[in-house]
């Protein structure tokens, strides 16, 4: 870690001086700042929590502080290491990374020492919502800390324009009131990073005349479909859904936002023209991406199962596809005109097989390295050369275009091809009728329409990180087995490439970047964010020299795409600078007062008390509590129940997931897990449970308001115990006492639960622990009896809830229960009617035999109702 630039000197010492949320630019350099912070608190005087990080950005800051002889590093914790050992780490102080599932019990359960916490530092803030963990863990520090501080930062500024007020609400979950902007055209930015300009040499490559048509085609058939969905719904944002938006990374995010509230009501052709979207873009980012045959394969094979299955929303037999598919055949065969027999050697034409142009513009580069390292005086080392492609396929397939030539690939791919598409060819109607039967019987099974199924699905799946199409060079490559890692080639001048997305490390190339300290980068492809890195890297190495080269297919789909996330971060920060020049922020907003209302303790619940001595003046609340299971923090719940006022005690149950009175225990399932749990028969058995255990056991089924769900596989007004409401039906009859609850999100659930407990006595934990277990086995009557022959009672005519205790207090066994006569059935149930049913039942004969009535052996029941221990 190196001394920090200007920029980053201010931006630190204005988050370190006032708390508040720091949105930065991406490739700034945000992670630079946060491991400053880091070695400030690594210190045992302080407490620091660190929320919102996963596995591999903690083991960076950890190498980045261990680089600085940093003592003591943060330490991480996890859910291997003991509740007693976690209490005795806490104490000891430093910078701690927790996950929140874990830190939200510990602060519940007071083993976090909140009034010695120093403060808290919140990695990827754009992610706080209400409802998370995050923001739950939060929210319980400031309650009871009033002193320590919140420090927040993000590099997702495009993430913040969503939704009314993103980034206030996001600010009050945050309990922050400053908001620190940092654009990349900031004028401190600016000036620093001008003053340590990179040496950039800009490589403009033109794209070949067929791979320009097959552009061109694309992006027509893009436009087409987009057009059409425009036609087939209104649910969507004109403004949006654009061709030039199409070519982005995020628009799938972008239509599946829209869409996915009405995505039930949605016809199947607009769902399809979705797909079909989805598809095409995946065609387009492979036709400059890969090599020429991998891109005709894969448009071979959209074409041949298109017309297979009849799968398409009419785009197929639009001119554009036809000039796509001629096109991208041109690109590995040639033109027609040219194809066909050599006439004077007597034999086919050899294919064109069409390089990447970009292939020949890298080899130049790479000649021009090396024919400069020789030139280099004898005290200066030969400059290591760094290639950053997209991802690891292409930088794969560079390594090999570089140590065995382009031909030679360009040859074997095409070899692949023809035996794939020759064993094809072989028996290709055969395996079509054969597919198509396949398809249609899983289509059945899936109770799915033929017309939903997706051109990706058809294609085989085909995205950035699986091989579906041909050519890939990792199936022939073993030792490529590593997602994360760089490809060397040991040749002059020394080359490293690395893959700039897909692989699990979000760090890993500027990890690389800083151990072989390049002279040389080559952006085969462009990256916003690493473009900025090296930025940043320049200026912060002033006497370390670095050229970079800039390749980018002119007037291509990768320039504007390059040129849109441009756009798009500079109107993302051009909103947040309105918003923050118009928010209004109360001063209590950030927690350090009792006033602030994002503490507020809830409404006041039905059973608070009057004083009546002061003309029924303060009202004194009781504290309302509801037990929660331990399995159930990873849900959205505990913490809008706590944000309603209501206490939360975290405890391992064995019976039901939330206790909210002594009587009511509920059990929540979302659908899937309701319909996973009544198939395994764990539904019947929770619910045996509940039932003899608590007097109002309650069964809460969560949905989601804005997705469609059926509980009926088929539309039948038959009776099955395959459908899941027949099941439900039965579960009901099976325990009349289950009362079943449907809410549409968790916030409809802390509200019904703070309605439930109007009124009701608080829950006990220590009497919700032992329900369940062989401690608990006197607290609860029913359960003092064996429950076989307690249910057996239950079912006889005669005897109800009102007075089967009695008779099981009295009575030793079933077997006893037939010796009784109608007077001492009538004085044990208090009922002469109750009394007569029952003993015509257990002595009167049937008509149609004349044996008498089987006694129950006394040995079957030798303890009867009485409970065995």
């Amino acid at each position: 870690m190196r001394t920090l630039l200007e920029y980053e000197s201010q931006i630190f010492l204005d988050a370190f001086h006032e708390d508040g949320l720091l949105v930065m630019a991406k490739g700034l350099g945000i992670d630079r700042i946060f491991v400053n912070f880091l070695k400030v608190y690594c210190d045992p005087a302080n407490l620091v929590l660190v929320l919102n990080t996963n596995a591999k950005e903690e083991e960076y800051f950890t190498e980045q502080l261990d680089k600085e002889n940093i003592k003591p590093l943060p330490r991480t914790i996890t859910n291997e290491v003991g509740a007693n050992e976690r209490q005795k780490v806490y104490l000891q102080g430093g910078v701690l990374f927790l996950t929140s599932r874990i830190l939200v019990v510990d602060f519940l359960t007071e083993r976090v020492p909140v009034e010695h916490i120093s403060g808290i530092l919140v990695y990827k803030a754009h992610r706080i919502e209400e409802s998370c963990q995050e923001a739950f863990i939060l929210r319980l520090y400031r309650q009871k800390n009033k002193t320590g501080f919140i420090k927040a930062f993000s590099d997702s500024p495009y993430a913040f324009t969503t939704g009314y007020s993103h980034v206030e609400r996001t600010m009050k979950n945050l309990f922050v009131r400053n908001l620190y902007l940092w654009p990349r055209y900031h004028a401190s930015v600016v000036a620093n990073l001008e003053q340590h300009k990179v040496d950039v040499v800009e490589i403009q490559v033109q794209l070949t005349s067929a791979t320009l048509a097959c552009q061109t085609a694309l992006l027509d058939l893009i436009n087409a479909c987009i057009q059409e969905l425009k036609r087939c719904t209104t649910a969507i944002d004109a403004e949006e859904v654009t061709v030039e938006n199409a070519i982005g990374k995020a628009f799938d995010k972008i239509i599946r936002f829209q869409l996915d509230p009405v995505w039930h009501q949605l016809s199947s052709k607009t769902r399809q023209l979705v797909s079909d979207l989805k598809t095409l873009r995946l065609i387009l980012r492979h036709m400059t991406q890969y090599d020429s045959v991998t891109f005709f394969s894969m448009v071979n094979s959209v074409k041949t199962n298109e017309k297979a299955f009849g799968q398409n929303t009419g785009w197929l037999f639009l001119d554009a596809a036809d000039s796509l598919f001629v096109h991208a055949k041109e690109r590995v065969y040639g033109p027609e005109k040219t194809r066909g027999v050599d006439k004077q050697k007597n034999e086919e034409k050899e294919p064109v097989l069409e390089e990447s142009p970009k292939w020949e513009a890298l080899r130049d580069i790479l000649k021009e390295i090396k024919k400069e390292n020789k030139n280099l005086g004898t005290e200066e080392e030969p400059g290591t050369v760094l290639i950053a492609a997209e991802d690891d396929r292409t930088c794969s397939q560079l390594k090999e275009m570089l140590c065995d030539g382009p031909r030679s690939m360009m040859i074997r791919m095409f070899n692949k091809f023809l035996a794939q598409k020759g064993q094809n060819l072989e028996d290709e109607a055969k395996k079509a009728r054969q597919e198509k039967l396949a398809k249609i019987k899983s289509l059945k099974r899936q109770k799915a329409k033929p017309s939903e199924l997706t051109l990706t699905q058809m294609v085989g799946g085909a995205d950035k990180d699986t091989n579906t199409e041909n050519g890939s060079s990792r199936e022939e490559d073993p030792s490529l087995s590593s997602s994360d890692a760089y490809y060397g080639i040991v040749e002059e001048p020394v080359t490293i490439i690395h893959p700039l997305h897909g692989g699990t490390d979000p760090n890993g190339l500027t990890k690389t970047l800083q151990e072989i300290q390049p002279r040389y980068v080559v952006l085969y492809d462009v990256d916003m964010q690493f473009v900025r890195e090296l930025e940043v890297y320049r200026a912060s190495r002033p006497r370390s020299p670095l050229r970079v080269y800039f390749m980018m297919y002119t007037g291509s789909v990768e320039e504007q795409r390059y040129l849109t996330t441009l756009r798009m971060e500079k109107e993302a920060f051009e909103y947040l600078i309105k918003e923050k020049a118009t928010m209004v922020i109360p001063e209590e907003r950030e927690g350090k007062s009792e006033d602030d209302p994002n503490l507020s303790r809830g409404t006041l619940p039905a059973n608070a008390t009057v004083n009546t001595r002061k003309g029924g003046g303060p009202v004194v609340p009781v504290e309302q509590r509801v037990i929660v299971d331990m399995r159930e923090f990873g849900s959205e719940l505990p913490s809008l129940i706590h944000k309603r006022g209501i206490e939360i005690e975290p405890i391992t149950l064995e019976v039901g997931d939330y206790i909210l009175s002594p009587d009511i225990c509920v059990e929540r399932k979302s659908v899937s897990d309701l319909i996973g749990s009544l198939n395994n028969g764990r539904l019947y058995n929770q619910c045996v449970s509940m039932c003899r255990y608590y007097k109002k056991p309650v069964l809460l089924i969560e949905f989601d308001a804005n997705k469609s769900f059926s509980l009926q596989v088929k539309q039948s007004s038959e009776v099955s115990i395959q459908d899941v409401t027949s099941r439900l039906a039965l579960l009901t009859l099976h325990f009349p006492k289950l009362r079943i609850l449907w809410c549409q999100s968790p916030y409809a659930t802390a509200e019904l639960f703070e309605e439930l407990k109007a009124g009701k006595p608080q829950p006990d934990a220590a009497t919700a622990l032992a329900v369940g277990t062989s401690e608990g086995g006197d607290l609860e009557w029913s359960d003092k009896y064996s429950h076989g022959p307690q249910d057996f009672l239950l079912k006889m005519p005669g005897v109800n809830a009102k007075n089967y205790r009695l008779i099981m207090n009295r009575v030793e066994s079933l077997s006893a229960l037939c010796d009784c006569s109608l007077e001492q059935l009538t004085e044990i149930m208090g009922s002469q009617p109750h009394a007569k049913q029952l003993h015509d039942f257990l002595h009167t004969k049937p008509a149609e035999s004349t044996d008498k009535p089987a006694k129950p052996a006394k040995s079957d029941f030798k303890r009867g109702f009485k409970r065995k221990r």
